[in-house]
Parts: C-alpha cells; structure tokens; sequence
C-alpha cells in the first residue's frame, strides 16, 4: 500500500512538473513576440512622428512662400480663413445662403 501511494504521488509530481515546464516555456515565447512587437510597433511611431514633423514643416506657410519666390513666382497671396471650408456640408450652406435676387435696375431682353 505504501508503495502504491508513494508511486501515484510520484506520477502526479512529476506529471505537474512538466506541464508547469511546457507552460511556462510557453508563455516566455509569448512574452518574447510581444516584446518584438512592442519594438516593431515603436518603430513605426517613430516613423510617424518624424514623417508629420517633415510634413508640418514643409506645408509651413512660410516654407511654401520661400519656394514659390525660389521659382519666380513673386504675387503669391494665402487664401483668407474664411474661404477655406473643412467640409462640404459648410460650402453648401454658405451656397444656399447666396441671394438669387434680380437686379431692379437691370434691363430685360426679349427673345424674338
């Protein structure tokens, strides 16, 4: 009897053993991908950043004016605020917002 329980508690150690090994060689291959991951995932933030900082400073007013007088191109005037619209819906408002109203002074032609 002694040696039956002393095998089967042998079995069950050993059988936790190697399923807490697999587990955790497991999980270190996880950990492993998540970390070169990580990396790949900084790495293109980086890019990102640095690609919005390039592109800021050469859509700069001031830059755009520097390589239009490089050109030649000497009358060179920003669009005002107000005709710059974010949206569609904003240019059609303003469309509707247009008078069609004729002109009391204006002179009808006729057609013949």
């Amino acid at each position: 009897m002694f040696n039956s329980k002393f095998i089967f508690s042998a079995l069950i150690f050993i059988f936790f053993l190697t399923v807490t090994s697999v587990i955790k060689n497991k999980t270190r291959i996880i950990e492993k991908e998540i970390l070169s991951l990580n990396n790949i995932i900084l790495s293109k933030e980086k890019n990102i950043n640095e690609a919005q900082l390039d592109f800021y400073y050469l859509t700069s007013p001031q830059e755009i004016e520097k390589k239009l007088n490089l050109i030649g191109f000497d009358n060179y005037q920003p669009i005002a605020y107000s005709k710059i619209f974010l949206n569609f819906s904003d240019f059609t408002n303003i469309e509707k917002k247009t008078s069609n109203l004729n002109n009391p002074n204006e002179q009808r032609t006729q057609k013949k």
